[in-house]
């Protein structure tokens, strides 16, 4: 098996997960971008022997927007070879030649690099693409075919390829992985070290809720005992988060029950959904940092979302005064519209192409990226924030002021949030006097607050 592609390096099965020494998370934050449609790359895998286009070099005058937004990460979307949109890899170790060559993707990383931004992998591996050399391996050899353990087969199952296999949620061109197979954690660790050895700080890892905990703790705590500072955040939905952590060996996860409070609150006027969920996200944020996001590629965009768009600064204010490790996700701080489908294609309107630079970026979007370096600003003063708890301290169907506390309870933030029409004063209590440090008109109006607005203070 040494000359096998798909298997580099045998290593022992890891039997425990390294310590986490990822430090350098407690202050970063994500701008979240999906390259292949960023880039306008087109929407199949080019034939085979098409010379690659290095698209990944037009990333470059974005770079320093995103530092100027006030970001220091950069979250890519799949960069791997695959199918169609990135999430059906077919090869994890080449870079999609829509995107361009190894050489392009160091390029990039060197960029990064130089403006001190991080950068976070997207890599899938619960499901692959139906030309991802196993599976086409097993098309060719069925039952003989020596990947017939990495996937869960059926031989004696009906099907257009004479047998049966599981896929991911009824995608039949999204092949499902056999997780309990060694060679497939052996793959699978592999990949994870060696986009770290080339220079990533972390992985987000798709469809993470759909794979079993152990595996994630076998495969990460391998990658972790040469890169015990990388960051790897899985993509959960619902359910016990902290089990991905304590039991998955992961530092984070997804945070998407506080991202539809956030929303569906303001829609529905009912602050006290989102006073619920901030109870939530603080029993998460005692054993970890959640990721923390009011948008991303899968989802519309808040601009579409929200049925007040007067709303949409509220929405930020709680994104960046809260626990967790934020994420913009690309052209949200544009104010972008788009809407999830659900049809084929229905990812289109929330991956939009970009424009070449920043520079042709329409007049609208400015001041809701004002608003974004407003609050990262806000953020970046109180790098406490990371692993903050919240407090109530009054809440009503159309206002909600919480208390935003560090963890040694050294610092605090009160937080007002205004959503009706008219202005609102909060009755806060406090045992000294009170200063505006940033609010929706850039005005100190005290524990008054016009609507629909918010303020964000601090004790003087």
């Amino acid at each position: 098996m040494e000359s096998d592609p798909y298997v580099r390096r045998r290593v022992p099965w890891a039997p425990e997960v390294l310590i986490s020494m990822t430090g350098w998370v407690e202050h970063v934050v994500w701008w979240h971008a999906h390259p292949l449609t960023f880039l306008g790359a087109e929407r199949d895998a080019l034939p085979p022997g098409a010379p690659a286009v290095p698209r990944l070099r037009a990333f470059e005058p974005w770079l320093d927007y995103l530092v100027e937004l006030g970001c220091n990460g950069l979250a890519l979307g799949p960069v791997f070879a695959s199918a169609t949109h990135g999430y059906d890899t077919v090869d994890h170790l080449r870079v999609d030649p829509r995107l361009g060559t190894e050489d392009d993707l160091r390029r990039l990383l060197d960029e990064c690099r130089r403006r001190g931004i991080r950068v976070l992998f997207d890599g899938v591996f619960n499901h692959v693409g139906r030309d991802f050399g196993p599976f086409r391996d097993v098309l060719a050899n069925g039952r003989s075919s020596s990947y017939k353990n990495w996937f869960r087969l059926d031989f004696d199952g009906d099907g257009p390829d004479g047998f049966g296999y599981a896929d991911f949620e009824g995608h039949r061109h999204l092949v499902a992985l056999n997780h309990d197979e060694p060679a497939v954690v052996d793959y699978v660790a592999e990949v994870l070290r060696h986009w770290l050895d080339f220079g990533i700080d972390g992985w987000r890892l798709d469809a993470a809720y759909a794979v079993p905990l152990p595996f994630w703790h076998a495969a990460v705590g391998r990658a972790r005992e040469k890169h015990p500072d990388a960051w790897f955040v899985g993509e959960v939905l619902h359910g016990d988060y902290p089990a991905w952590v304590s039991d998955g060996g992961l530092d984070s996860v997804t945070q998407y029950e506080l991202w539809k409070a956030i929303w569906s609150s303001l829609n529905d006027l009912n602050f006290f959904e989102l006073a619920w969920a901030l109870e939530r996200h603080d029993t998460f944020s005692a054993t970890f940092a959640p990721m923390t996001f009011v948008g991303n590629h899968d989802v519309t965009r808040l601009a579409s979302a929200l049925t007040e768009p007067r709303h949409l600064g509220l929405a930020l204010a709680v994104l960046f005064t809260v626990g967790g490790v934020p994420s913009v996700y690309a052209g949200d701080e544009q104010a972008f519209q788009g809407v999830k489908r659900d049809r084929e294609f229905g990812d289109d309107e929330v991956r939009p192409p970009f424009p070449p630079a920043p520079a042709d970026l329409a007049a609208y979007g400015w001041p809701t990226y004002h608003l974004h370096q407003q609050l990262i600003g806000l953020r970046r003063r109180h790098p406490w924030l990371h692993r903050a708890t919240t407090r109530k301290l009054v809440v009503t169907n159309k206002q909600l002021a919480y208390e935003s506390v560090a963890p040694d309870g050294a610092h605090r933030l009160i937080v007002l949030l205004n959503a009706a029409t008219e202005p609102y004063d909060f009755d806060v209590t406090t045992s000294g006097p009170l200063h505006v440090v940033s609010s929706h008109d850039g005005t100190d109006h005290g524990t008054s607050v016009p609507g629909p607005g918010w303020s964000v203070l601090e004790p003087a």
